[in-house]
C-alpha cells in the first residue's frame, strides 16, 4: 500500500493589533505559520488567536526551545520541551505560557519520515487527545528531506527570518498609501520616502524591493539605485508600478519573492486575450484574479479561478477587456499583463499605461 505524504511549507501570517478596550488589548505579532498540503495549519486547528513558535517578535522568546525542537535532525527528533513528551505548535502570543493554552502534537521519526500526530489543546503538563484533540486533523507524514528543506528558512536560534520590506519612493499619494497598508497587512514592512538616496547603508540593506512613483525623475532614480549599489543590498526595482493598489502590492510581493530563497510553487504565468496560462511545480490551491481598466485609471477586479491545480500547465479562461492577471498560492504570487511573457515579463505598454515588473 502506497504511503500518503503531506507537503510542508512556511508562510508569513501577521496577527493584527487592536487598541486596548476595558483594559484588554491585542499586540500585533509577526509570525510564520506551518502550511500543510497547501492550507495553513492554524486555520485547520481553528486557533486564530495563537501564534506558532516561529514568532519573530516575542522576545526574549520562551517559544524558542519549541522551535529548536522542530528543526530538522539527522537522527531522532530532539527531546520534546514538555514533560508529557509533546511539542508546542501554537501558543498565546502575549505570554506563551502553558496555562494560557497551547496547541501541542506528537512529533516523531518513523524510519526516514517525520510524523506529526495527535494534535490537542493543552493547559497543563498533560492532556487527553481523545477529549481535547482535533478530530480529522492529521496525522501528517513528511518526507525527511522535504521536511528539512521546508524548515531551512529558520535561523540558528529557531526563529523565522525578519519580515520582508519594500520601499516606495515618491510622494505619499493615495496609491502608495493604500499599497503600503496592503503590504503591512500581509506581514511585509513598507515605507514611503522621498529621501532614499540619503539613507544609511544598513537601512537600505533591509529592503528587498523598491517601487518608483511616476513623478520621480531619472536623476532621482539613478541616485537611489547608486545608494543601494553602494550599500550592497540585494534589491529588485519596480520602475513603473501599476496604478491600482492591489496590483502594486502583488507586484512588490513578486519582486520580493524573486530574491533567492527557495523554489517557487508558481513557475509561470502568461496571458493573452481571453486566456491565462498558469504553470505549477507542485499540487497547490491557486487563485487567479483578473483586472480590467476602470474609470480614472483605476481597475476592476474579477476572480476567475480558485481551486486545486496539479503540477503542470493549466489554462484559465478570462473575460473581455482584461489587462492584468494575478495568480496566488500560499507563499507565492505572480503578476502579468495580457500579452506578457511566460514569467510575467512585459514587452510593451499595457492598457493601464504601466510596464510590468520583471521577476
Amino acid at each position: 500500500m502506497a504511503v500518503e505524504y503531506a507537503s510542508l511549507a512556511l508562510e508569513a501570517v501577521p496577527r493584527a493589533g487592536a487598541e486596548p478596550t476595558a483594559g484588554a488589548g491585542q499586540v500585533r505579532r509577526e509570525s510564520t505559520d506551518f502550511v500543510v498540503d497547501g492550507r495553513p495549519l492554524l486555520a485547520l486547528l481553528a486557533a486564530a488567536g495563537a501564534v506558532s513558535p516561529l514568532a519573530s517578535d516575542v522576545a526574549p522568546s520562551p517559544l524558542t526551545p519549541h522551535a529548536r525542537a522542530l528543526l530538522p535532525q539527522d537522527g531522532p527528533c530532539a527531546d520534546p520541551p514538555l514533560e508529557s513528551g509533546r511539542y508546542v505548535l501554537y501558543a498565546c502570543p502575549e505570554c506563551a505560557r502553558l496555562e494560557c493554552g497551547v496547541v501541542t502534537a506528537v512529533v516523531e521519526r518513523e524510519g526516514a519520515d517525520v510524523v506529526w500526530r495527535d494534535f490537542a489543546w493543552q493547559t497543563g503538563e498533560s492532556t487527553d487527545p481523545a477529549r481535547d484533540g482535533y478530530p480529522g486533523v492529521g496525522p501528517f507524514r513528511f518526507r525527511a528531506d522535504e521536511y528539512r528543506a521546508a524548515l531551512a528558512a529558520l535561523t540558528a536560534d529557531g526563529t523565522a527570518p525578519p519580515a520582508r520590506r519594500a520601499l516606495l519612493v515618491g510622494p505619499r499619494v493615495a496609491l502608495f498609501a493604500r499599497a503600503a497598508a496592503g503590504l503591512r497587512a500581509g506581514g511585509i514592512g513598507a515605507e514611503i520616502t522621498h529621501d532614499a538616496a540619503g539613507a544609511h547603508a544598513d537601512e537600505l540593506r533591509t529592503y528587498g524591493a523598491v517601487a518608483f512613483d511616476r513623478t520621480v525623475d531619472e536623476a532621482e532614480r539613478a541616485a537611489v539605485r547608486a545608494a543601494f549599489a553602494a550599500a550592497g543590498g540585494d534589491v529588485t526595482f519596480l520602475e513603473t508600478p501599476a496604478p491600482a493598489a492591489e496590483l502594486l502590492v502583488a507586484q512588490l510581493e513578486q519582486a520580493l519573492r524573486s530574491v533567492p530563497g527557495g523554489e517557487r510553487r508558481l513557475t509561470g504565468l502568461s496571458a493573452v486575450a481571453g486566456e491565462a496560462r498558469v504553470e505549477t511545480a507542485e499540487a497547490c490551491r491557486v487563485r487567479v484574479t483578473a483586472y480590467r481598466p476602470g474609470r480614472l485609471r483605476g481597475a476592476r477586479m474579477l476572480e476567475v479561478f480558485d481551486g486545486l491545480l496539479e503540477p503542470g500547465c493549466h489554462r484559465v479562461p478570462l473575460g473581455p477587456r482584461v489587462a492584468f492577471v494575478v495568480a496566488r498560492t500560499y507563499g507565492d504570487v505572480l503578476v502579468t499583463r495580457v500579452g506578457a511573457g511566460a514569467h510575467g515579463r512585459a514587452h510593451d505598454e499595457n492598457r493601464f499605461g504601466a510596464r510590468e515588473a520583471t521577476g
